[in-house]
């Protein structure tokens, strides 16, 4: 399937602007991708004519909000692959869905002294909830290594399960090093242990193609705003028997069955992790970011967005002094990178006034920044908007920058 990427271009004016004279060139879409004007106007749509708060409300707007809410969970259950409706369950993004597993699977089941392996180029999001659920449960938090060329080291599992291993928290794919990690192998090594793993998808979501029952996990989170979505709205799905088992993660309305002083009964599966009124606008704009990414087609993005970091990579190792961290055949589209005698930050505020906009700093990822013994990084991502034209023009910035900074 060939896509075309003018006609996609129309659909986020966003792009069409000027930043400091320049015609903006969006490069930040790992941070959070643009959004099309079909997710716009749903947004807009739902507040104009039936906006009402849902599954309590017993009239018209209510009972419209809520089916068309309901509808995208039932998108969702289809996009992923997941066996059930109820597995899907609606958060304010991958951090709290990530939040959510670490707190109510390990009241469920960590006990002093179990371990969780936790990858190394993962997320603060999935390192941090895990540190404080091992602090307050008493558990141990253990690393599965990566090499410098950015491999996840899953023979290292071998030697780092032991019958106190409860659980393995990876990423799918790197925020930083744009690595696609055998995350499936991971599952059935841990699985053949008893150990449950939680794949964080927020990376990948919008570029590989997510089955999660082939792929067996136990855990799977994501968020919209990734994948030409809003922001506010994440998704965790969860193997149904560890859900049935997990406590609620936060009390109020909506996750309850019955409430008196005398003791309070839950809400069944998803509505039991759903407390309080959620992003009503938008999970139902939602539906249609997903609805976008399924017409244009995830393997065609994905194989677009290849050719992108295909040619940017060739052309940004063309630059004297190019250090690039990641460089794994599997990758996404995402390039993070250092160019020698010049500081991350100088390089990033020089390209934003060229219209340039990338990511610099330790990109949410402490531990990826002390493998390499550096301060911070340049990351360019790319989106299915993006063209091979503004990657020229990038490469052009830098050139201009470097001779302006030497």
């Amino acid at each position: 399937m060939t896509l075309d990427i003018a006609r996609i271009r129309k659909d986020f004016p966003i792009l069409e602007q000027k930043v400091y004279n320049k015609p903006l060139i969006y490069l930040d879409s790992a941070a959070s991708s643009q959004k099309p004007v079909q997710v716009l106007k749903k947004e807009e749509q739902l507040h104009l004519e039936y906006y009402g708060n849902i599954h309590r409300g017993a009239h018209f707007l209510a009972d419209k909000a809520t089916n068309d809410y309901e509808a995208v969970r039932d998108q969702l259950k289809g996009f992923i692959n997941a066996p059930a409706r109820e597995q899907i369950i609606f958060t304010k993004g991958t951090t709290e869905s990530i939040n959510l597993v670490a707190f109510s699977f390990g009241e469920a089941f960590i006990k002093e002294g179990d371990e969780i392996i936790v990858s190394e180029m993962e997320h603060h999001a999935n390192i941090v909830p895990w540190q404080m659920m091992a602090q307050r449960k008493g558990a141990k938090i253990r690393v599965l290594p990566f090499e410098d060329n950015g491999r996840l080291m899953i023979e290292k599992l071998n030697e780092l399960i032991n019958s106190k291993t409860k659980l393995i928290a990876v990423c799918q794919v790197a925020n930083t090093l744009g690595t696609i990690n055998p995350v499936k192998d991971i599952i059935t090594k841990a699985h053949a242990k008893g150990v449950k793993v939680l794949v964080d998808g927020a990376q990948a979501i919008n570029h590989l193609v997510v089955d999660v029952q082939d792929l067996d996990a136990d855990f799977y989170v994501f968020s919209a705003h990734k994948m030409f979505g809003p922001n506010g709205v994440g998704v965790l799905y969860g193997r149904k028997e560890l859900l049935d088992e997990m406590p609620p993660y936060q009390g109020g309305g909506e996750m309850i069955s019955e409430v008196s002083f005398e003791g309070t009964t839950y809400n069944e599966l998803p509505y039991k992790f759903e407390a309080g009124t959620p992003h009503i606008t938008g999970v139902i704009a939602f539906g249609e970011a997903i609805r976008y990414l399924t017409d244009l087609g995830v393997e065609a993005v994905a194989e677009y967005e290849h050719q992108l970091l295909t040619y940017a990579t060739e052309k940004l190792l063309e630059i004297p002094g190019m250090i690039i961290y990641g460089t794994q055949e599997q990758k996404s589209g995402v390039i993070t990178f250092n160019i020698e005698g010049i500081h991350s930050f100088d390089i990033s505020t020089m390209l934003d006034k060229m219209g340039i906009a990338v990511r610099s700093g330790r990109l949410c990822a402490d531990t990826v920044m002390q493998h390499y013994g550096v301060s911070g990084t340049i990351r360019a991502s790319f989106a299915v908007y993006n063209t091979l034209e503004e990657i020229d023009q990038f490469i052009a910035a830098l050139k201009k920058l470097m001779v302006m900074l030497s």
